[in-house]
């Protein structure tokens, strides 16, 4: 069944599912945003898998109480990324959060000869660490019980070389259609890709007849390649 067929009124993550332990922000949040009270169901999960169900308590030494086993939930056989290219503002954290909506296993943010965004070594750690922590709150609101792996890439030939021997395929318009044979899909900048990416030799994928802005293409190709595993849709034939 997993957390998201539990009827909960909130999920968290915490390091152990025995202890219990809610990060300071997570109480705040179910406190005051939330303004639960003793009794309600909470999910709490380890974001590897691993879940229970628990019970709000008024209790000093803890917000949460068991009130069910650990359950276990195996990773998809079939594991998806999204790589995209950030564009400005806000928008790499939207396109993190609906990609970890929809159930992406890795987010890449990627680099490329086009990118309008170049973070300096200063702020690829600050930048990261924001996307981490809005893809672990996409997590809990969407109730999974895997966190997505949320990284950085210099390039596609990084990229490609971490996702070894998986295929990495770039979305372009009149490419082929998405299929889960193709389960890695970088999206390009605002440009589109420089010739010279393309013609390195990787595989491409289209994600429609028209043509996308860079950060409704990303969720696209999370939203198509989500659907297909799931078998929401069929595969072209």
């Amino acid at each position: 069944m997993g957390p998201a067929g539990v009827a909960a009124a909130a999920q968290v993550f915490v390091p152990d599912l025995d202890v219990l332990s809610v990060a300071p922000d997570d109480v705040h949040h179910l406190e005051h945003a939330l303004r639960l009270r003793a009794g309600e169901t909470v999910v709490a999960c380890d974001g590897r898998g691993a879940w229970r169900t628990c019970r709000v308590t008024a209790a000093r030494d803890g917000i949460l109480e068991a009130d069910g086993p650990v359950h276990h939930e195996a990773r998809h056989p079939t594991e998806l990324t999204v790589a995209f290219v950030p564009v400005k503002g806000g928008r790499p954290e939207w396109v993190v959060q609906k990609l970890t909506e929809t159930g992406v296993d890795r987010i890449v943010a990627l680099s490329s000869k086009r990118a309008v965004v170049r973070w300096t070594a200063e702020r690829r750690d600050g930048a990261l660490s924001r996307l981490r922590r809005v893809a672990r709150e996409a997590a809990a609101q969407s109730r999974r019980a895997w966190l997505p792996e949320v990284d950085l890439a210099a390039g596609l030939d990084e990229l490609a070389g971490r996702l070894a021997p998986v295929p990495l395929a770039l979305a372009q318009p009149g490419g082929d259609h998405p299929s889960t044979a193709l389960p890695a899909l970088a999206v390009g900048p605002e440009g589109g890709w420089d010739p010279s990416e393309p013609a390195q030799g990787y595989p491409l994928v289209g994600l429609g007849p028209t043509v996308l802005r860079a950060e409704t293409a990303a969720v696209a190709a999370g939203v198509l390649l989500c659907a297909l595993r799931a078998g929401l849709v069929r595969p072209a034939t």
